[in-house]
C-alpha cells in the first residue's frame, strides 16, 4: 500500500514573499529535495518532510499584472487553482503593505471553499512593534493570523505545524498496490494529450471503468490492452473557461504534480511542430524528482517535414534540453493516425518493469568489483576511497546504497561512472536510479 501525498499551495498578491517562503521551506533541513547536477530548470515544487509528515509544496507566484483590476482577476484565478487542486492553502499577506481590498476579496473565495486555509502574515520582524498591524488581518475571517518572516526564517516551524495539523493523523488514504501500470500523460496545453488519450482508448475494445482521481476534476480510466491492465491518469483539459495567462504554467504544474505522484510511468507529450522547450523541462523535472519511469512522446510527427536526419536532430535537441534525465526513452508518434502507438505501449511496459527492477546483492557487488578494478576509486591526500559493498534498498526508483570508508572521497564523477556501469549491465532503460553512500568504519583500515 502507498500513501497519497498531500499538496500544499502558497497563494497571495505579488511581492508578499511567496517565493521567499517557498525557498526558505525547501532549502531548510525540512526539505528532502535532492539537487541533481546539470539541472538548470526553475523549481516551483518541492518535496517537504516535517516531523512524520511528507507533502508537496507548490509556489503559485509569478503574476505581475499591470492594473488593479487585472491583479484582482488573476489573484482570483490563482486562488481558484489552489482551491481546486490543493489539500491545504497557505494564504500569504504582507504586514508592511497592510490589509488590502484584493486580500479581502480572495479571502471571500477561500472562506467559501472546503479547503483548509492557513493565514500567514509575512515580513514580521518584531511581533511587539507590529502587533496591531497583525491584528487587522483577523478581519479576513480565516482564523488566527500567523506572524512569520520568510527572509529571516522566523515562525516557519509553527507555520508547518499548523499546515500539518490538517493532514490525516494516519498519514492519508492508502492506494492499493496492484499489477496495474499507472500512466500519467503530462505536457503543455495543445500538444495532443487529449487526442492521444482518445486514440489509446479507441484502440482498446475493453474499457473497464472510470474511477475518481485525487485531483478534484480529473478522472482515471482503467483499461486493458493485450491482456495487461493499465490506469490512465489524465492531465488534459488544462485551460479553464477564464484564460489563465501567466497562471497557466502554475495550474499546469499543479495538475502534473497531482498526476505524477500517483503514476508509475510519466509520458511527456511534446508537439513535434513546436519542438521541445524549457517549459517541457520543468514538467519533466516533476517526474524526475519523484523517481518515475519516463518516456518522451514526440506527437504530431506526421505533420513535420522530414529528411533522413530530422529524427536524429530532434532527439539531440530533446536530450540537450532534458539533459538531467538522459535515461528517458524518446519515441516519435502521431495520435492522429496511430503511428507507433503499439510501440509506445511496449515502451511503457519496459520502463515500468525497469523502475521496479531489483538486483541481487551478490550480483551487484560483482559489478562493483569489476568497475573499481577497471577504474580506480578517487583519493585525496594519499587516502583512497574504499567501497566495501553495495546493496539495493528499494525500487520505484531502483535505489542503491554503497558502504564506503569515507563518503567525502566519493567524487560526483566517480559516482556517475558507477551508475553508468550498473546501467550498462542491467539496462534500467527509462528509469532514474538513485545512488547513496554511507560510511562504514572497519577495524585496522
Amino acid at each position: 500500500m502507498r500513501k497519497k501525498k498531500a499538496l500544499v499551495a502558497i497563494v497571495g498578491r505579488p511581492n508578499v514573499g511567496k517565493s521567499t517562503l517557498f525557498n526558505a521551506l525547501a532549502n531548510e533541513r525540512i526539505s528532502i529535495v535532492e539537487d541533481t547536477p546539470g539541472v538548470t530548470r526553475d523549481r516551483i515544487t518541492a518535496e517537504i518532510s516535517w516531523l512524520s509528515y511528507h507533502f508537496t509544496l507548490v509556489d503559485t507566484g509569478g503574476i505581475e499584472p499591470d492594473s488593479g483590476d487585472i491583479l484582482l482577476s488573476r489573484m482570483r484565478e490563482q486562488a481558484q487553482m489552489a482551491i481546486d487542486m490543493a489539500d491545504v492553502i497557505i494564504f500569504l499577506c504582507d504586514v508592511r503593505q497592510g490589509l488590502t481590498d484584493q486580500d479581502g476579496k480572495v479571502a471571500d473565495m477561500l472562506r467559501r471553499a472546503a479547503t483548509p486555509v492557513v493565514l500567514a502574515i509575512n515580513k514580521v520582524d518584531s511581533y511587539e512593534k507590529q502587533q496591531l498591524e497583525i491584528y487587522e488581518f483577523y478581519q479576513l475571517g480565516l482564523g488566527d493570523p500567523m506572524a512569520i518572516s520568510a527572509a529571516n526564517r522566523q515562525g516557519l516551524g509553527d507555520l508547518l505545524d499548523q499546515v500539518c495539523s490538517y493532514f490525516p493523523k494516519d498519514g492519508g488514504e492508502e492506494e492499493s498496490e496492484d499489477e496495474k501500470i499507472r500512466v500519467a500523460l503530462i505536457g503543455k496545453p495543445n500538444v495532443g494529450k487529449s487526442s492521444l488519450i482518445n486514440k489509446i482508448l479507441g484502440e482498446n475494445r475493453l474499457v473497464v471503468s472510470d474511477i475518481p482521481g485525487t485531483t478534484r476534476d480529473a478522472v482515471d480510466t482503467e483499461f486493458s490492452r493485450n491482456g495487461r491492465d493499465y490506469v490512465l491518469i489524465d492531465t488534459a483539459g488544462l485551460r479553464r473557461k477564464n484564460k489563465i495567462n501567466e497562471e497557466l504554467e502554475h495550474y499546469m504544474i499543479l495538475r502534473a504534480v497531482a498526476a505524477v505522484e500517483r503514476a508509475d510511468v510519466a509520458v511527456l507529450v511534446i508537439d513535434a511542430v513546436e519542438g521541445v522547450s524549457e517549459q517541457d523541462a520543468k514538467i519533466a523535472g516533476i517526474a524526475h524528482d519523484r523517481g518515475k519511469a519516463m518516456i518522451v512522446a514526440v506527437n504530431k510527427w506526421d505533420a513535420v517535414e522530414k529528411d533522413t536526419m530530422t529524427a536524429k536532430r530532434t532527439e539531440e535537441k530533446i536530450r540537450d534540453i532534458l539533459s538531467f534525465m538522459p535515461y528517458a526513452e524518446v519515441i516519435f508518434i502521431s495520435a492522429l493516425n496511430g503511428q507507433r502507438i503499439p510501440k509506445l505501449f511496449a515502451l511503457i511496459d519496459t520502463v515500468a518493469e525497469n523502475n521496479a527492477m531489483r538486483i541481487q546483492t551478490g550480483v551487484l557487488n560483482e559489478i562493483l568489483t569489476e568497475a573499481t578494478a577497471m577504474k580506480q576509486p578517487p583519493s585525496d591526500k594519499g587516502r583512497a576511497l574504499k567501497i566495501y559493498y553495495g546493496t539495493q534498498v528499494s525500487v520505484k526508483p531502483p535505489t542503491f546504497v554503497l558502504f564506503v570508508n569515507d563518503k567525502k572521497l566519493m567524487h560526483f564523477s566517480y559516482e556517475r561512472y558507477l551508475e553508468n556501469q550498473i546501467r550498462e549491465t542491467f539496462g534500467f532503460r527509462g528509469t532514474p536510479i538513485r545512488l547513496f553512500t554511507r560510511e562504514k568504519k572497519r577495524e585496522k583500515e
